[in-house]
């Protein structure tokens, strides 16, 4: 399958590219980037020197349904919404990496501050977690890929929710992310003399991911679920690790809910569940699409704490992209993907 990558000079759109290069069925045909037009990616970027040799040229849909089948689109949040009909009208499958797609038009609004899409494209949208979702996938024309925290902490706690496991009500996350994850454009609080030889809390209780964490364990908890989510920013420049807290609502040891995760992750290839007593690190899933999570119970509170890392760029957005892309095309998810992490 041709496939275009809109956005291709972002920090996503860049993985999206490189890890295109190393699927064996899904070819590049066309990357674009509106402030770049006319320059060579390898220009922008020349690690990719001899590597890619499109040039970048301005995301047209008609244009891009010519030289393509299926668009990632790697775009800041809001500029998605406009693109998107345009490029189902033309017939291309689209995966929208930004958050666009993901809410409803209330909660999108309100919490991304920008003009939602149409009922009826939201309509259309598949939420794109394979682990839980890759049946919807399969079938669908618009995938909204989804966030990285949210992927760290839904595949973290989607089974206790799944099985009544935790009350709800007693859910607290505390969220770790690497400087990657607020993407290319610089701000004040992204700097290297900020960031570096520091450690902060941001967005406390307004970060734009948590109406999607709730809304997808509301769905299978079968009601309203609201959690305490606070994320900090790490002087490092890629990984994410979320640390989950709640109240069990059964009398159960470690290895009675790590039996519950592996038995829930046990034919999804990307999630690997540690043996009891060992917890992750973001280390151990750098540069991959392996999503690592360790857990305890402790008797004494009677609490359980999940502990999910992940690549905010590959699982987080990228190759999680590229593992629907993947169910799309009838390919396994495994598909151009199954790289082991780089630990140095």
């Amino acid at each position: 399958m041709n496939v275009a990558v809109i956005g291709a000079t972002g920090y996503t759109g860049l993985e999206v590219v490189r890890l295109l290069m190393q699927h064996p069925e899904l070819n590049v045909t066309t990357v674009t980037s509106d402030s770049q037009t006319g320059a060579m990616l390898s220009d922008v970027y020349p690690h990719l020197q001899g590597l890619v040799q499109q040039p970048l040229q301005r995301a047209d849909a008609v244009e891009l349904a010519a030289e393509a089948d299926l668009a990632f689109l790697a775009l800041p949040s809001g500029l998605s919404t406009a693109l998107v009909p345009d490029l189902l009208a033309a017939g291309l499958k689209v995966i929208d990496l930004a958050g666009d797609h993901r809410l409803s038009q209330t909660d999108y609004a309100a919490w991304y501050q920008k003009t939602p899409p149409t009922p009826e494209v939201l309509s259309q949208a598949v939420y794109g977690l394979p682990e839980f979702y890759a049946e919807q996938i399969a079938a669908a024309h618009l995938i909204a890929n989804p966030g990285c925290y949210p992927t760290a902490t839904l595949l973290s706690l989607l089974p206790l929710v799944q099985h009544g496991l935790i009350d709800a009500d007693t859910l607290i996350v505390d969220a770790k992310s690497g400087v990657s994850g607020a993407g290319k454009a610089l701000s004040p609080g992204t700097h290297f003399a900020e960031v570096n030889e520091n450690f902060k809390a941001y967005k406390v209780g307004v970060h734009q991911h948590i109406p999607e964490i709730e809304g997808v364990l509301s769905q299978h908890h079968g009601e309203k679920v609201t959690l305490s989510f606070t994320t900090h920013l790490v002087p490092m420049t890629r990984g994410i690790m979320t640390t989950s807290y709640a109240k069990l609502t059964q009398d159960l040891s470690t290895e009675d809910v790590l039996a519950i995760y592996k038995e829930t992750y046990q034919d999804r290839p990307f999630v690997r569940i540690r043996a009891n007593g060992q917890m992750p690190a973001t280390k151990d899933v750098s540069a991959s699409n392996f999503c690592d999570i360790g857990l305890r119970v402790d008797p004494r509170t009677g609490r359980v704490t999940v502990i999910g890392v992940i690549d905010n760029l590959i699982k987080g957005a990228a190759g999680q992209a590229i593992q629907n892309a993947n169910l799309l095309c009838g390919l396994p998810q495994t598909t151009g993907l199954l790289h082991a992490p780089v630990y140095f």
